[in-house]
């Protein structure tokens, strides 16, 4: 009876150490992704319905949220101002910004690149008798120990922030 137990509790106890978390990189699920359903403003019902702006298939409407320019005015600035060329008032950060200079087609470049590091990185990952983190499997070379850098930077002599202790 104990060996049945057992052989019941085993399996049960090793599936409740599964956590991967929202760092998974595999997408196992074949269902609609519910980080692509955006929340929409409250209805209102428009003074009249004659004033309502015609329908327009595949593109806004008057419930949709614009969350970039919501991050926009949370950061302070103006949301109309986006696409626009870069006003006068923030040349001398342009400028700091690309003191080194820029490279064209960056965001492109570095995409391409992380997503062949993880592809390098999934190959045998495949293999895993428990389950297991895979973000922190993939990216553990890169990690930075910030409390290493916090030591090495005042062993050095420099001014460092205060910060928690080191668990």
């Amino acid at each position: 009876m104990r060996f049945v137990a057992a052989l019941v509790l085993l399996p049960l106890t090793l599936g409740a150490c599964s956590n991967s978390g929202l760092r998974d990189m595999r997408n196992s699920v074949k269902g609609p992704d519910e980080f692509m359903i955006q929340p929409a403003k409250p209805l209102e019902q428009p003074t009249s319905y004659n004033a309502l702006p015609p329908p327009t298939p595949g593109q806004g409407n008057l419930t949709d949220r614009n969350a970039m320019a919501e991050g926009i005015i949370a950061f302070g600035g103006n949301p109309n101002a986006t696409g626009g060329p870069v006003p006068g008032s923030d040349a001398a950060l342009v400028q700091q910004a690309s003191r080194f200079g820029v490279t064209p087609g960056i965001r492109q470049q570095l995409a391409e690149a992380d997503a062949d590091f993880r592809k390098g990185k999934a190959r045998f990952t495949q293999i895993k008798i428990v389950p297991t983190d895979r973000y922190n499997e993939a990216y553990r070379r890169q990690a930075l120990d910030a409390d290493a850098a916090a030591r090495r930077w005042r062993n050095a002599g420099a001014r460092t922030p205060s910060a928690p202790p080191a668990e």
